[in-house]
């Protein structure tokens, strides 16, 4: 369903997302937990939807 890749790139996290409906998206962040919940509420609107 969908691919998730979740990286620290010095003081930031970054985390990619590949999916079949929302194609490539990324999220980045100082703070891990904000990058999880943009990545998680993004990703329930779009299986909610699908």
């Amino acid at each position: 369903m969908c691919s998730i890749e979740i990286l620290k790139d010095n003081n930031n996290f970054v985390a990619r997302i590949q999916s079949e409906y929302g194609g490539n998206r990324e999220y980045k962040s100082s703070n891990f937990e904000e990058v999880l919940e943009q990545m998680t509420m993004d990703l329930q609107e779009e299986f909610e939807s699908a």
